[in-house]
């Protein structure tokens, strides 16, 4: 006959881990799981943001990701979805290449190439990403994260490479694919455009200059302008003005300066110009047409091919009248809104002095061959020799740095190959707002960018990333390569690896003119190919149905909503003119204890590694999972351990039930739920009815993606409703000795609820679970892992409303008796004589007359009664303090016996005055009225009673004590003090002792009545009450109780 087996011992999540780890392994359970997943005929389709491998542990915010995953994906399996589930990682880039150079001490794209050569930093870059993906993969399965990782998809594939080219291909079929001269992020040290979502923003400290640019045709007449970028003058093209703004002419000395009227008073104050004279007001249109000549032209050779350009120009748009001087400098080859401004006006040379590796060239005249930043200091020093300088200072703000190395970036025009997106912008809202996203401010934040979206520059200055499929002949025509067939067909051959530098070696003849063509030598931006992980790490993209196309969930971090969530609904629209996801979840961001991000360099940073080893891994999945999903966590090891004492909680609460149920050999097979629904007590009833109603919860909380939701409801009924509500019950019940129906009862509603609730926590705690399931359940219910039962399914014939609302009524009463205990001084152990309810609500009053019984235990009082709520006037006491400096001038000689009338008679007083306004005191034959002000009322209560007010009523303790509640009160402290002792010397539940206490003399007495009550709580064969504690073998211990010694022995028997 089977029966429960049984814990023991405390939790310790370094022994259940353990075990689980090995028993999974040993039995292959996650190929079960996923076979008995590839069985379903409904499928679940879900795709993993691929981590990028560059370092070798993942960051605690990772663990979060993964975590959320798991528990999501676990959830769907147990619902009988057949689940795609296989991890990945994006491998290319610059993430991959910065560690390189940083391992290899190189220094730029010039030392790759002539150091070590461009083969082998491709190969280093292979073998760090793979080797750390390995690294990446051990944490993840060791934080039981159950997917695929035995196939995860690499981005560094040539399959993978492959369906990228096939992506870019049909852009170019769609004739969105495009070479343009357009201005960019460039982070001088990775030699490369950036996008505008691969970089930062860091405070830096830069040179802020107000210039004077002579105008021509006026004698001394300048415009000023103001910038934080010096090294961008000497390519100066134009000057912009806002038209509608008021602009000033200012005498300073024997020169005329230009500016806007609201910066008149700044821009002076910086310059140090006190005695100035306004000579004119105007709009800005006036200067539009102007001409001007540029301070350094003489020094700078292409400002002689600029020098036709040198007008001012009319921008209301970018032109601020807040900042600076109204007049903006502009170099449409260092600047966005420049670059715009000079193409709408007509400008074909769009200057751009400047290499890639951030280095003037000869253009730049005299600063040829300074780095950019650098060169700011001379600039000024020149300015400030022509006397064209007016203010030299600094200035710290937000400026631009790379997402990788962390250097300053500069805007600087070059040739890049874009995708068109902007053409597709009504598609991709069209298509973004067919999304189901959580939380709904997503969508708004996704539809705040496609509002202004930006044509995709695909192209990137690099090496290790997807080859650009371009080749271009000598005649200049160009061939876009959609696959490793498509080379073949143009009579390329194909090398093994499609990386450069091996695949740049590959010559295909021209289509158009037979010529020779060469690839380009571009590698592809590395969100492409994330972008394309809805297709790509399933199949070739002429191998999807349409309706696999979209898959139905995706989550990452709020951050993702411009990066890969981004991606992914441009490749989508590109590829099949569709949002490739149906749901997104956005998840925060894991911070330090004071909101700050975690980096190494802050000393702040915790590793999935750290947090493991320190406190185990269902802790850290519980403590992750219960945080509310999209918004940012605050990481605390305190929090962490706070969370995991609700593991030891459950692992007790099972440690109980297994321990009983094995002592008495309970058969569930035997004694079915359904046998006794008849017989139910109260308890029991609304036991399962919480459940019940807890597992429709969980459920529909997974289903809608707020695992924060399921994981606290989870945790609160194994904590709140079994373990500090129903056990506390139901104990007494298990405690009988006899195999009675009421306790069996109890036994197939524990086993019924335990077995179910480990079931549906299984998806957040994995190793808890199954731990549990095989040393309590697995006998009993023959499956190999818990991991392999399908979702349970709520029986709703047990959900009874009127059993909850009455219990809560309960609860309610018993909250406020601990507040009212608290209040008073009393702990719970200690009996009190009665309680009083005094209430007219009806509801209130049957619930109390109906379940007394159950009250007196729950609330440790001999009595419970309930009365009418006028009746707690009866413990009302009244105070009056007279005022006497309205009493005294009033009643004069009457005064003194008036004083004490009132202290006499103050209830009557009181209540007269409370319900009247006055009261009248007959003094010897007068007459006196004594009114609200002429004293002050105090309310209380009566001495010997706690009372606590509510909206059942208002509940008053009855706090005096016989010599019976004492005694009693001490038993019960001694009891718990006995069973403190017992797990401190790792007793099972079941083991026998002997106890003996030696207390004060004149307690004695008081606890003799209760020694068969404390033999039986605490599992002893006999108590004996001793003036010392005899000698031999046994656990001694001494304890404080109310400020009195106790010195306990507990001895084990056999």
């Amino acid at each position: 006959m089977p029966v429960p087996g049984r814990l023991s011992g405390q939790y310790d999540w370094r022994l259940v881990e353990k075990y689980v780890k090995d028993y999974w392994a040993n039995n292959r359970i996650y190929e079960k799981i996923k076979a008995k997943s590839l069985g379903a005929s409904r499928r679940f389709i879900f795709i993993d943001g691929p981590p990028y491998p560059s370092g070798d542990v993942p960051h605690i915010g990772t663990a979060w990701n993964k975590s959320l995953k798991d528990s999501i994906l676990r959830f769907k399996r147990m619902r009988g979805f057949n689940v795609f589930d296989k991890p990945g990682y994006d491998c290319h880039g610059l993430p991959i290449e910065v560690k390189v150079e940083q391992k290899l001490g190189l220094k730029s794209k010039r030392e790759i190439e002539e150091k070590i050569g461009v083969a082998r930093f491709v190969e280093e870059c292979r073998r760090l990403a793979l080797s750390n993906a390995e690294s990446m993969t051990k944490w993840f399965k060791e934080l039981g994260v159950a997917m695929d990782w035995e196939s995860p998809y690499y981005t560094l594939d040539n399959k993978y490479i492959e369906s990228a080219w096939w992506l870019i291909k049909r852009a170019s079929e769609m004739g969105l694919l495009d070479k343009e001269y357009r201005v960019v992020y460039w982070c001088p040290r990775c030699q490369t455009t950036l996008a505008d979502y691969e970089v930062e923003y860091h405070d830096l400290t830069s040179p802020s200059i107000i210039v004077k640019m002579p105008l021509e045709g006026f004698e001394k007449t300048y415009v000023l302008i103001w910038t934080t970028t010096p090294w961008t003058l000497p390519a100066n093209t134009f000057i912009m003005v806002n038209p509608k703004g008021v602009y000033v002419k200012a005498r300073v000395g024997d020169e005329v300066w230009i500016l806007a009227k609201s910066r008149l008073g700044d821009v002076m104050g910086l310059a140090g110009v006190e005695d100035y004279e306004i000579l004119e007001e105007f709009t800005g249109d006036k200067l539009v047409g102007l001409r001007y000549r540029h301070p350094l032209e003489d020094l700078v050779d292409l400002q002689g091919r600029l020098r036709e350009y040198h007008v001012i120009l009319p921008s209301g748009e970018y032109v601020s009248l807040t900042e600076g001087t109204g007049l903006v400098h502009a170099a449409p080859g260092h600047g966005f809104e420049d670059f715009e401004v000079a193409r709408k006006n007509g400008i074909t040379i769009i200057a751009s002095p400047v290499n890639e590796e951030g280095v003037f060239t000869s253009e730049a005249g005299k600063y040829r061959g300074m780095h950019v930043r650098d060169s700011n200091k001379l600039i000024i020093e020149d300015l400030r020799t022509r006397g064209a300088l007016v203010y030299a200072g600094s200035i710290t703000h937000k400026y631009p740095v790379c997402w990788r190395c962390k250097t300053p970036v500069i805007l600087r025009a070059t040739e890049q190959w874009v995708i068109r997106v902007s053409k597709l912008k009504d598609r991709l809202i069209e298509e973004a707002k067919r999304v189901k996203w959580i939380p709904d401010w997503a969508l708004q934040r996704m539809l705040n960018m496609l509002e202004n979206v930006q044509d995709w520059v695909i192209s990137r200055q690099r090496y290790w990333g997807t080859p650009l499929p371009v080749w271009v002949c000598e005649r200049g025509h160009t061939a876009v390569v959609g696959s490793v067939q498509e080379i073949k067909s143009l009579g390329g051959e194909v090398p093994p690896d499609l990386h450069r530098p091996w695949i740049d070696d590959v010559e295909l003849k021209c289509p158009v003119c037979g010529g020779r063509m060469r690839r380009v030598s571009d590698v592809v931006d590395v969100w492409l190919d994330s972008g394309i992980a809805f297709y790509a790490s399933r199949k070739h993209p002429s191998k999807l149905d349409p309706g696999e196309v979209p898959v139905d969930f995706i989550v990452e971090g709020h951050d993702q909503v411009r990066g890969w969530f981004f991606s992914l609904l441009r490749s989508g629209v590109i590829g099949f003119g569709s949002s490739p996801y149906k749901t997104v979840l956005v998840h925060g961001f894991a911070l330090d204890e004071k909101g700050r991000e975690m980096h190494k360099s802050l000393g702040n940073y915790v590793g999935t590694d750290e947090a493991i080893e320190r406190v185990g891994r269902d802790p850290l999945r519980l403590w992750l999972l219960s945080n509310t999903t999209w918004e940012d966590l605050k990481f605390s090891w305190r929090s962490i351990e706070e969370v995991g004492s609700d593991l030891n909680i459950a692992w007790n609460v099972y440690l109980f039930a297994s321990t009983y149920m094995n002592l008495d050999k309970f058969d569930p097979a035997r004694h079915p739920l359904e046998q006794y629904l008849g017989k139910l007590r109260f308890e029991d009833k609304w036991l399962l009815s919480k459940f019940t109603r807890m597992m429709l919860k969980v459920a529909e909380s997974f289903e809608g993606y707020r695992v924060h939701d399921a994981v606290r409801e989870l945790r609160r009924f194994i904590v709140e409703d079994v373990s500090h509500w129903y056990l506390r019950i139901v104990r007494p019940r298990i405690w009988v000795e006899e195999e009675t129906e009421d306790k069996l009862a109890a036994y197939s509603v524990l086993y019924y609820v335990l077995r179910n609730w480990l079931i549906a926590a299984s998806p957040v705690i994995p190793f808890f679970t199954e731990f549990i399931y095989q040393n309590v359940f697995r006998e009993l219910e023959g499956v190999e892992s818990i991991h392999l039962f399908d979702w349970p399914s709520p029986r709703l014939d047990l959900i009874d409303e009127d059993v909850e609302r009455e219990m809560e009524v309960i609860r309610v009463l018993a909250d406020k008796v601990a507040a009212a205990r608290m209040k008073a001084g009393l702990k719970l152990r200690q009996p009190v004589r009665s309680v009083i309810v005094f209430t007219d609500k009806r509801d209130v009053v049957n619930v109390v007359e109906k379940h007394v019984s159950l009250l007196r235990r729950i609330l440790n009082s001999r009595e419970v009664e309930v009365r009418e709520a006028r009746r707690v006037e009866e413990l009302v006491e009244y105070r009056l303090k007279p005022v006497y400096k309205r009493l005294g001038p009033r009643l004069r000689e009457l005064t003194g016996l008036a004083l004490k009338r009132i202290m006499e008679r103050q209830g009557d007083i009181a209540r007269e005055l409370l319900s009247k306004g006055y009261y009248e005191l007959d003094i010897d034959g007068t007459r006196v009225r004594i009114e609200a002000g002429d004293v002050e009322v105090s309310v209380g209560y009566m001495k010997g009673y706690s009372v606590e007010e509510s909206p059942l009523g208002t509940i008053a303790l009855d706090t005096n004590l016989t010599h019976r509640e004492v005694g009693e009160g001490l038993a019960r402290d001694l009891v718990r003090r006995i069973q403190v002792m017992r797990k401190m010397m790792n007793l099972e539940l079941n083991e026998k002792i002997e106890t003996f206490i030696k207390a004060p003399e004149d307690k004695k007495n008081l606890l003799k009545p209760f020694i068969d009550y404390m033999r039986g709580e605490t599992g002893s064969l006999k108590i004996e009450l001793v003036d010392e504690i005899p000698r031999g073998e046994g656990f001694v211990r001494e304890w404080d109780i109310e400020g009195e010694v106790y010195v306990v022995m507990v001895k084990r028997i056999g």
